[in-house]
Parts: C-alpha cells; sequence; structure tokens
C-alpha cells in the first residue's frame, strides 16, 4: 500500500522568518511605507523611542519591494533548511538574533544618515555558515577560505568603488557573524548543536 504524500513543516525557524518576512512585506504595501518606517529599518532614531530598540531586530524581516523580497528568500530557501535539519532551530534562531543585533546596532551607530532594512546579512551569515562543515583544531576548510575571498572580498571591493543602494557592510557583518557561529558550533570545544529541530522562540 502506497504511503500519501503530506507537506511537511520541515524547517520550522527557516518558514517562519520567510513568513514575518512576507507580512511585513504586504504590511509595507498596504501603508504605503509606514510600517517599514516604524518597524522595518533600522536608522538614527531617539532613545527614548521604544520602536528604536524593535528596529534593532526588526530590520531585517522588511524589505524596500517585492524583487528585494524574492533576492533574498530565493538564496535563503535553498541553504537555512539544511543548516537548521544540521545544527537545530535553536542555532539557527541565534544566528538570526546575533546578525539582525550587530547589524542593526552598528549601523545605527556608524550610519546616522542611513537608513537599513533587508534579511540579506542573515542570508550572509547562513552562506558562511554552509561552507563550514566539519571543523577541527587547528583546521580551516577550504571550502570556508574560497566562499570568504569570494563573497566577502566582492563586498569589500564594491563597498569601496560601488555607489548603490545595496548594503556591503550588512553583508559582510552578517557573513561575520555565520563565520564565527559557524566555527563554535563546529569545533570540538564549541557548542553541542542540540537535536531538537522544532523548537521556535
Amino acid at each position: 500500500m502506497k504511503k500519501k504524500l503530506r507537506i511537511t513543516f520541515n524547517a520550522p525557524v527557516t518558514l517562519t522568518f520567510t513568513g514575518i518576512c512576507l507580512a511585513a512585506l504586504i504590511l509595507n504595501y498596504i501603508t504605503k511605507g509606514f510600517t517599514n518606517d516604524l518597524l522595518f529599518s533600522v536608522y538614527r532614531s531617539s532613545m527614548l523611542n521604544p520602536f528604536t530598540y524593535f528596529r534593532f531586530i526588526g530590520h531585517v524581516f522588511g524589505h524596500a519591494d517585492f524583487d528585494h523580497f524574492i533576492g533574498n528568500m530565493m538564496t535563503l530557501l535553498i541553504i537555512a533548511p539544511l543548516l537548521e535539519e544540521k545544527y537545530g532551530s535553536a542555532n539557527i534562531i541565534l544566528v538570526i538574533l546575533t546578525t539582525a543585533l550587530s547589524t542593526g546596532i552598528l549601523s545605527f551607530i556608524l550610519f546616522p544618515n542611513i537608513q537599513l532594512l533587508g534579511a540579506s546579512g542573515v542570508v550572509f551569515a547562513f552562506i558562511l555558515l554552509s561552507s563550514i562543515t566539519d571543523v577541527h583544531e587547528g583546521e580551516i576548510p577550504m571550502t570556508f577560505i574560497l566562499v570568504a575571498v569570494l563573497y566577502l572580498g566582492q563586498q569589500i571591493l564594491s563597498g569601496i568603488f560601488i555607489d548603490d543602494n545595496i548594503s556591503n557592510f550588512g553583508h559582510f557583518l552578517g557573513g561575520t557573524c555565520g563565520s564565527i557561529i559557524g566555527f563554535k558550533l563546529n569545533s570540538r570545544k564549541g557548542l553541542t548543536p542540540p537535536t531538537d529541530t522544532t523548537y521556535y522562540g
């Protein structure tokens, strides 16, 4: 007797993150940009405003338009489910929060005239994390070196020579977060990946 095919919620954090980003995009269209300014982008604002602190994380959910959203989600949905299966949902949340907070706070401090939004920093964190498979003490995987040179090197060059609306700083910082967490997760003395892949906080 053949088993019936069923759709599984295989990567809860990845799918929930994608769903929040989609909801934020729809709200942005409905409110004509108001919700992106209020919740889903980070920029220099009063420290007395409670929304300032939410935006340190909320900016990774916001996207300027559908093309911006699709560009980030296509890569995220290819890479992140595999990482969530390997490292567990809790560690994927750790990567997202660490990347969001670091890019949000540093952008707030260093770039007062810039409004930052989008999940590309998180995507770059996952790209670098995916290049680190099994790290032993005193070893650096060649795949990691190549990915770091190609992806992060390109972001550095673009940031220096190309004037566009792409946050090369966010990409670089996201990749750095993914690299650091990846080495900790894969090292013998690092964190122990959980076996539960259904947790989402």
